[in-house]
């Protein structure tokens, strides 16, 4: 891939990723709308043609590795495996 080429796809993936922000903003402010909506009629469920939305309160338990490794640091390390990614980045 020539210099030009690898330029023009990464100004064609700006773009892309752009436009992909630009969308997640617009269905953030629909869905918002749609919260908002529920809110004012004080329901958890809302049922609109063929659609039902919902927005139920959730309970969930988390491990807390923060507060474990205050306490517990030797037995901490010793269940912590250390695991490999690789991390794809373009700057300017």
């Amino acid at each position: 891939m020539s210099q030009n080429e690898l330029v023009a796809k990464i100004e064609a993936l700006n773009e892309w990723e752009a436009v992909i922000e630009e969308a997640k903003a617009e269905a953030e402010a629909i869905r918002d709308s749609i919260k908002a909506e529920m809110m004012e009629r004080d329901t958890e469920e809302l049922a609109a043609g063929k659609y039902i939305a919902r927005w139920t309160s959730v309970l969930s338990n988390r491990f807390d590795t923060t507060a474990f490794k205050k306490v517990y640091g030797d037995l901490y390390k010793a269940f912590t495996k250390q695991s490999q990614s690789r991390r794809f980045t373009i700057s300017a």
